[in-house]
């Protein structure tokens, strides 16, 4: 842990950290409070899943556009004012739904919220790499940063969860004030600005190379402005593998939550379970983050993979889903313990936030550095959109087979992700020299 407390006494790393944490937190906050306003004061869970959807939809469209004009304009004039209008659209959402509106002014508001609704974690990383000049302390802060989101979807349910006892409105309140306060501050910090300042030189050098178009096009090379981020070298395809790998931690968390009710017949010890998983990414991220690697990072991402996919494996067998249905289950898990079933969790998440930060890296080394923030929003959206269609399908899975078979369909989806990531290596490694040749 050193390394990270040494990072962290920084002053110029520590107030941008923490602001961006604090501003973060409603990713996880704001969902999770939708649903459970709109169900309590409407008892309609279509609606409250037709407002997050359309929340998570609209941020997944959002976050590329907000991520070009970070690079385009940089951090301190996008990002505050988004987030304070992100956050009074929040706060209007709460409002509007315990005053009785309409669902088409819910749906709105959800829309419009989660449209302006910042790449702050993109924005953060490109921070971070502005105020530290040493290779081995920006991959120590971007591991830190990626721990730091893994917490963020443990503390963000807890912190709302401890709110309910509140008037009903006063959780998304809540939400919205940390969205816009943190957001707010960090857009002030001096990584925000410097961040800023490094883009707007990168940008102009690339526009004297190009005679005033001011971009690389998607073949990495000049010319092709105005093409998205997505269409450059290899980002693609680091793109489908996140999507890939969310759709399996959709599944995962689906299955989780069947796995509290079917197999250890409460509902109230999903936290444990959902700890074990994401405990164990916190603890496998910050070891790979300290760790000091040769190589290509590229070649380490199948092997993550493949890992995750074998504890997901681990774990239908584990819960004999694969062929007893739920009453079943519980007899199983009974015969075992608890103790396995959490270890097995303990053990698939070591493998979850290093294959993050790899993925992270790789859409570095493959971005030009004018457009480090838009791709690393189109890295977001692919969590994002893979996430919301895995949850999809593994609701319909678990509700059909049971968790164990909800486990083994998430395997597969990663078994796919880690497919991809073996046959892109020729394609990142014939990309990455150019990438980096431009970046120097």
């Amino acid at each position: 842990m050193g390394r990270y407390l040494q990072i962290l006494r920084r002053p110029d790393v520590r107030l941008p950290f923490l602001a961006a944490y604090l501003a973060r937190l409603p990713i996880s906050m704001a969902p999770l409070g939708m649903v459970l306003l709109v169900q309590g004061e409407r008892e309609s869970y279509a609606l409250a899943g037709a407002v997050t959807g359309f929340f998570a939809a609209s941020n997944a469209v959002g976050a590329p556009v907000w991520g070009r004009l970070l690079d385009r304009f940089g951090q301190p004039w996008i990002l505050g004012p988004l987030c304070t209008v992100s956050g009074i659209l929040l706060a209007a959402f709460s409002l509007a739904v315990v005053h009785g509106r309409g669902q088409a002014v819910l749906v709105a508001l959800a829309t419009g919220s989660g449209l302006t609704f910042p790449p702050l974690s993109a924005a953060t990383r490109v921070a971070l790499k502005s105020v530290l000049t040493q290779e081995s302390d920006r991959r120590a802060a971007y591991a830190l940063d990626t721990v730091a989101v893994e917490t963020i979807f443990m503390g963000g349910p807890l912190l709302l969860s401890l709110m309910l006892v509140a008037p009903p409105a006063v959780p998304l309140l809540v939400t919205s004030a940390l969205l816009a306060v943190g957001g707010t501050t960090y857009a002030t910090t001096g990584a925000a600005q410097a961040a800023g300042r490094i883009q707007r030189t990168h940008r102009k050098a690339i526009s004297n190379e190009t005679g005033g178009s001011g971009e690389t096009g998607g073949s990495g090379e000049t010319g092709g402005a105005g093409r998205p981020a997505l269409y450059l070298p290899g980002v693609l395809l680091v793109v489908l593998v996140s999507v890939l790998m969310s759709m399996g931690f959709g599944q995962t968390d689906v299955s989780i939550a069947a796995t509290a009710q079917e197999a250890l017949g409460h509902r109230d010890r999903v936290g444990w379970l959902f700890a074990a998983i994401a405990g164990g990414s916190a603890l496998g991220g910050l070891w790979y983050g300290s760790r000091p690697w040769s190589g290509s990072e590229r070649r380490r991402l199948p092997v993550a993979l493949a890992l995750f996919c074998a504890g997901l494996l681990g774990l239908s067998v584990a819960l004999a889903g694969l062929w007893f249905p739920g009453q079943q289950v519980r007899h199983v898990v009974a015969d075992i313990g608890a103790g396995p079933l959490l270890l097995i969790l303990f053990l698939t998440g070591l493998c979850i936030a290093p294959a993050l930060i790899i993925q992270a890296n790789l859409v570095d080394e493959l971005s030009p550095p004018e457009r480090l923030s838009e791709g690393q929003a189109w890295l977001s959206t692919g969590f994002t959109s893979g996430g919301a269609a895995g949850t999809a399908l593994g609701g319909w899975v678990v509700e059909l087979a049971g968790p164990g078979r909800g486990f083994l369909v998430a395997s597969c989806a990663v078994l796919a992700a880690t497919a991809v990531a073996v046959l892109a290596q020729s394609h990142w490694a014939r990309c990455q020299p150019r990438t980096k040749r431009r970046a120097t």
